[in-house]
């Protein structure tokens, strides 16, 4: 019977090329866009879930208000793990991994390597996390200072074949001692929150044994005795601010606990789990870049849509092309068909070309799966041995689309009445139509909306690259590895100053655009001295501001002609508001206290606000001071010949000797990096807007195709009648257009209020204009007037006694 059922299934899909090929293309690339997105999904919500332990490992971190500026950051103090396992009984162990910040210069024999990230961690991390050794001892590996545990690939690089354990590594332009290898560990797996090369003993550290509680430098992890203990030891950390902080405090920054309380301000200390890291992280700075677990519904939604819309193409196809197969039906069923066994027939023949479907979308997967990597940044493979599931998986969504796809077409043809079929008084297609609206409604409101999400997040990015962000980032060098030149830098810098192709040159860590050094700055007024602000600090040089073309709203720039520069301070306009200052802000006085004890500063001059974080987030206070730095050389270029200035300034830092090559950026591609992810998800969301067209527009032809096929005669007589062809177009256009035009009625408000929530995590957004959802259902009009008008225009213009001569 099965055999038979296959052999009927392949005539019907070899007689019927033109609606079989349109079902497979439809379905191919439904059924790819679907296993490319589970692919993603995949990975993304598997982050950190390798570790043995992930269910019971959680992340403690600090969050906190003063005066209204929020603060929540990934790093807490050096003694909050031991605390953990010692003051809380669901603590079964905690550690610790501290950055080092930036990628050190190494040296293995006589070669240097650098761009290697390396991180301080506890002895025991090995006991928490699950990093499998290749060599070595995880209970010992980091119980002595000085000593460092390599990945696969980092061993491999600095040894190559040679025994890495006993090695030794030396910081090259560091002074600190050199390390010992003691373990190699398997490559740290892609979706894992962390990516070090080298993870080197935090007993190395003399800070990280201090009982300082106003430092925060340290990712610490906890591992739970039952996981179900998450909830009961949250509601407990926050008792280590006033158990540990608040004694700290008032030497701190200048107020006990109880006053910075009363003061409006508060400070606590929360978990997270493990596994939501990744996905439902919103911290400044963290230790990579988080995804966002909205993208994971969306794609998760869209795959969903793709292969729905694929799968009403077939529906309308299967319906529509209905009127062939009656008399078949009629005729099986007065010989005694069952209506299940026709059921059946119906559904191999859709299992059949949703297998097909299959075939054909596993190549489409192998030819768009390197470009969605290259798009993506991810490594996203389609492995049989790397991922097993993926077997069962691929027979369940042929399953799954075979049933979907054919469970409607397969009991509506196998309900014909078989007296009504043969005496030629059963219509399906017109039986049928109002279903087969629906669906192409359905699948147009899908394309709509998301053409319209895809000019939403196209017009947000070119806002963001073309608004005013108070400084100037273009022709900006930043060049990060001076101190590769040593003793040489200020030679370097002093040329630069003298290049007529050169503006200005400033030196300082602290950038507005892409990574940069940040230091929480707690300050008072005079007037309210029990009130504190937070504020962010900038060490700059007296070049600073106008290198970057930051505006002076009033007072004066920093200048070495004054000796006083070193107390003096530069605020932004935010941090006037903040501070309470009504009147004129110059020479007034602020004042911290720090590690030192209480230090006044003297305002010398307002900025205007500059955006120095992303455009999520609003300008916060910004308080600048003369303490010049050479991490970075930021240098404002005054010539067209940007390549060529580069080339020369490449053979000028190499001439000093330095073992690197000069390593720089510009800061108008770091700010654009900012916001990669949003333009990856703007290019995503352009090319399923475009595929969901095309296979909305697939099933729109061949329905177009089946509507003038059963009015052929219709047509023949109107055209004898005078009619035109553009009215018998227009006549067979008109109905589809109107689906469309009901698409783009639902769509609308829709893709309006998602678009919104979207748009709701930036502090500085567009606002959607009607035009946005004009242009999108002038776009679905067009494409569908274009799909349809085809088909329509050759019915109408084909000859009437054709279609006559049978009558």
């Amino acid at each position: 019977m099965i055999r038979n059922y296959f052999k009927t299934a392949w005539r019907n899909l070899t007689r019927n090329k033109w609606s079989s090929s349109i079902n497979i293309l439809g379905l191919a690339i439904g059924l790819a866009t679907c296993l490319i997105i589970l692919l993603f999904v995949n990975h993304e919500l598997g982050y950190d879930r390798f570790h043995k332990k992930a269910d019971r490992i959680a992340r403690i971190y600090f969050e906190g208000n003063v005066q209204g500026e929020k603060m929540k950051e990934t790093v807490v103090m050096a003694p909050v793990a031991e605390t953990l396992k010692k003051d809380f009984p669901e603590v079964e162990d905690a550690t610790r991994l501290r950055s080092y910040g930036w990628a050190p210069q190494l040296a293995v024999h006589d070669h240097v390597f650098k761009q290697d990230a390396l991180a301080y961690v506890d002895a025991n991390f090995f006991d928490v996390f699950t990093l499998p050794f290749i060599n070595g001892d995880p209970k010992t590996a980091l119980v002595e200072p000085n000593t460092v545990v390599l990945t696969k690939a980092i061993a491999q690089k600095y040894f190559g074949d040679e025994e890495a354990l006993g090695q030794i590594i030396h910081f090259k332009t560091e002074d600190k001692a050199p390390m010992k290898v003691t373990g190699v560990i398997e490559n740290i797996p892609l979706n894992s929150h962390f990516q070090f090369g080298l993870l080197t003993s935090m007993n190395s550290l003399d800070d990280a044994r201090q009982q300082n509680w106003m430092n925060s430098n340290y990712y610490t992890y906890v591992l739970l005795k039952d996981r179900r203990d998450f909830e009961k030891l949250n509601a407990k950390v926050p008792l280590l601010v006033d158990t540990y902080i608040g004694p700290q405090m008032k030497d701190g920054i200048g107020q006990t606990l109880a006053e910075f309380r009363k003061s409006g301000s508060n400070l606590t200390f929360q978990l997270q789990r493990l596994t939501d890291i990744h996905l439902y992280s919103d911290f400044p700075y963290d230790l990579s870049a988080p995804g966002d677990v909205r993208y994971v519904y969306i794609f998760s939604a869209i795959a969903l849509f793709m292969l729905l819309i694929a799968c009403i193409n077939f529906m309308n196809l299967s319906t529509a092309e209905a009127a062939k197969r009656t008399r078949e039906v009629g005729i099986r069923k007065v010989l005694g068909s069952l209506k299940s066994e026709l059921v059946k027939q119906f559904l191999m023949e859709t299992i059949l070309i949703a297998a097909i479907a299959l075939l054909l979308s596993l190549l489409l997967i192998k030819g768009a799966l390197p470009f969605f990597n290259d798009l993506s940044g991810l490594q996203l493979t389609l492995s049989f041995t790397e991922k097993p599931w993926m077997i069962p998986a691929l027979i369940g969504a042929v399953l799954i689309t075979g049933l979907l796809a054919g469970s409607y077409p397969a009991f509506y043809l196998s309900s014909f009445k078989p007296v009504a079929v043969l005496k030629g008084k059963w219509n399906p297609v017109k039986n049928g139509v109002s279903f087969r609206s629906t669906l192409v409604v359905f699948q147009f409101f899908i394309s709509i909306m998301l053409m319209v999400s895809t000019i939403v997040v196209y017009k947000q990015l070119s806002y963001i690259r073309n608004k005013d962000v108070g400084y100037d980032k273009d022709k900006v060098m930043v060049i990060s590895n001076v101190w590769a030149l040593g003793n040489n830098m200020d030679v370097f810098k002093q040329q630069l100053q003298s290049d007529p192709a050169v503006t200005h040159v400033s030196a300082s860590r602290y950038l507005p655009a892409g990574s940069s050094d940040n230091n929480n700055f707690f300050v008072s007024t005079e007037q309210e001295p029990d009130r504190l602000v937070k504020a962010l600090r900038y060490e700059i040089d007296e070049h600073y501001i106008s290198t970057l073309g930051i505006q002076l709203e009033s007072g004066r720039n920093f200048s070495q002609q004054y000796g006083m520069d070193s107390a003096a301070v530069i605020v932004n306009e935010a941090a006037v508001n903040a501070l309470g200052w009504k009147g004129d802000p110059l020479d007034r006085t602020i004042s911290r206290t720090g590690s030192n004890g209480k230090e006044t500063y003297r305002v010398i001059g307002v900025v205007k606000d500059f955006h120095f974080r992303s455009l999520h987030e609003r300008i916060s206070p910004l308080i600048m001071v003369l303490a010049p730095d050479p991490g970075n050389l930021v240098v404002k270029i005054n010539t067209a010949d940007i390549s060529g200035f580069t080339a020369k300034l490449q053979q000028r830092f190499a001439a000093y000797g330095a073992e690197d090559p000069m390593d720089y950026s510009f800061l108008d591609e770091r700010y654009n990096n900012t916001y990669k992810a949003e333009q990856k998800i703007g290019t995503i969301l352009g090319i399923f807007a475009m595929l969901t067209i095309f296979i909305a527009c697939l099933g729109l032809f061949g329905l177009a195709k089946f509507t003038a096929e059963q009015r052929t005669k219709e047509i023949g007589i109107r055209k004898v009648l005078g009619a035109t062809v553009t009215q018998l177009s227009a006549m067979l256009s008109k109905d589809f257009l109107k689906l469309v035009l009901i698409a783009v009625a639902i769509a609308s408000p829709i893709a309006w209020w998602a678009m919104n929530q979207w748009l709701a995590d930036f502090a500085y957004r567009i606002d959607i204009q009607w035009w946005v959802f004009a242009a999108a259902g002038l776009a679905a009009v067009v494409i569908a007037l274009a799909t349809v008008s085809w088909q329509a225009i050759r019915a109408a213009a084909a000859n009437p006694v054709d279609s006559l001569r049978d009558e």
